[in-house]
């Protein structure tokens, strides 16, 4: 992807400080996605990002079905659907091979496997069209905040000002460093390679002596991608630098030390090395700045979660930095990013940690995995950890109120189609089957659907940009304390 494609800064610039709204550092997945959402409500984005050139290695990455509601939800889903591949939702946690329970909540029952440096491009293209400005080789080097915004210096002594920071530049953050927000957590023990090479044997060997390894290293596959070509991922010896990619005889060294054969590997696409720290932010925000991504939180790769979880930051920073930006939302609206979102980290921390446990080739873990497999033959335990992998199980704590307050609403049909498709512009939106409810003095920020559906069985549903259930009821004085809550005070 050129760099050129996009809205950007001019290369040359002086000593004057340049105003925005928001600037983003990190161009990821999560960068990006909140830069698009930033835009829907016409807030001033740049988005830095220290690369010059976007990665060139093409590592596949599963979209897990909350994250495919989002992208349906911005109108989306399409674009990403031409480039991927749907895989069937089962064997998610720790890779025990049950199959996904029936009836999942979810009108999206499917993994999309897609590259992700095509994820990255596709949003950053459609954050731009939104006009977010990108601009690339522009690293942070500091910053300063005040009452009133941030001043950021980049690398090479530039200076701009925004209203607000927000550090979507990974597990290693200079903002987040800069902040001097508490990392906690644990460091790597193990290691792993992973790479996409050519193997010199044939499918049915391969296959062979993949079976043989991972009856005592789930830490390990050779999978194909197109022709010739595996997805390889083997134990690595003890922890190294990541800074410092592995060579194609560390791969072979390891497959022939693990599987007993090398395969014949050769003509590597790419190849990496990943750790499994497991790190939580103290805060996710402190001031004028804030973190989401991987700047918050790190942990193994096990289940697929990591970019999900960056992308559900930003679905649920957006609306409400855009809102706070706009004089629309109180201080308060802006507290609940912290509040909603590093629970959900703290718990994707966990199951990551025990998901790696259950990796272990060790006789007391192995044990408990082969007790989970049995376990996993139980509906309701194989569907409460699909949920939770998934991220459709979530549940905000709204407070007190029914059980659907809090948790996502599923893309339900509608009169006008499905739900889904009246979300793209990133507003709430009240459904209302009793003909009496309107947004009212909010109808500037929330859309109005009369008689939506019979699939709804309560009388009203108010919901957030990002489709979660912001109430249920049927009184116009609670719903207009709701929509206070949520949107701001009324226009007019």
């Amino acid at each position: 992807m050129n760099s050129g494609q996009f809205t950007a800064e001019p290369s040359s610039h002086d000593t004057a400080e340049r105003d925005f709204d928001v600037i983003i550092a990190g161009c990821g997945p999560t960068g990006a996605m909140l830069a698009a959402e930033l835009r829907l409500h016409d807030v001033r984005v740049l988005v830095l990002e220290k690369d010059t050139e976007p990665v060139s290695f093409v590592r596949i990455v599963a979209l897990h079905m909350r994250s495919i509601e989002l992208m349906a939800m911005r109108g989306l889903l399409d674009r990403l659907l031409s480039h991927g591949r749907r895989r069937p939702v089962g064997g998610l946690f720790a890779a025990i091979p049950a199959p996904a329970p029936a009836g999942l909540d979810s009108a999206y029952g499917y993994l999309l496997g897609i590259p992700q440096p095509v994820v990255v491009r596709l949003l950053e293209e459609h954050a731009a069209a939104q006009g977010a400005r990108v601009r690339r080789g522009a690293a942070v080097a500091g910053f300063e905040q005040d009452d009133e915004g941030v001043t950021v210096e980049l690398a090479d002594g530039e200076r701009l000002r925004a209203r607000y920071l927000v550090g979507c530049d990974g597990g290693r953050s200079t903002v987040r460093k800069l902040l001097g927000v508490g990392f906690p957590g644990e460091p790597s023990r193990n290691e792993t390679l992973m790479g996409e090479m050519e193997v010199g044997v044939p499918p049915e060997e391969v296959a062979a002596g993949v079976a043989r390894a991972r009856a005592t290293e789930q830490r390990f596959w050779l999978r194909p991608f197109g022709a010739d070509v595996y997805s390889v991922v083997v134990p690595a010896a003890g922890v190294g630098d990541r800074a410092e990619p592995p060579s194609l005889d560390d791969f072979k060294r390891r497959l022939r030390a693990v599987a007993g054969t090398d395969f014949g590997v050769h003509s590597p696409r790419w190849l990496s090395r990943f750790g499994d720290a497991t790190r939580l932010a103290e805060h996710y925000r402190v001031g004028r700045v804030l973190l989401a991504g991987d700047a918050a939180h790190i942990h193994p790769p096990t289940g697929g979660q990591g970019l999900n979880l960056g992308l559900q930051d930003a679905f649920n920073l957006g609306w409400k930095l855009a809102a706070r930006i706009r004089g629309r939302a109180p201080e308060s609206l802006l507290d609940t990013y912290e509040a909603e979102r590093r629970p959900v980290a703290a718990d994707v921390l966990d199951n990551t940690r025990a998901q790696t446990e259950l990796h272990s080739a060790e006789p007391g873990p192995r044990a408990v995995r082969r007790l989970l497999t049995e376990l996993m033959d139980i509906d309701e335990v194989n569907r409460r950890l699909t949920e939770k992998i998934t991220a459709i199980g979530i549940r905000y704590d709204f407070g007190e109120g029914p059980d659907l307050l809090g948790r996502r609403l599923p893309d339900i049909e509608v009169a006008q189609g499905h739900l889904y498709g009246l979300l793209h512009r990133g507003r709430g939106l009240l459904l209302d089957r009793t003909g009496r409810l309107t947004p009212g003095g909010w109808s500037d920020r929330v859309d109005h659907l009369a008689d939506p559906t019979a699939a709804l069985d309560v009388p009203c549903v108010l919901l957030r940009p990002d489709g979660h259930v912001a109430w249920v009821g049927d009184d116009r004085q609670d719903l207009e304390r709701h929509l206070s809550r949520w949107f701001g005070e009324p226009t007019g």
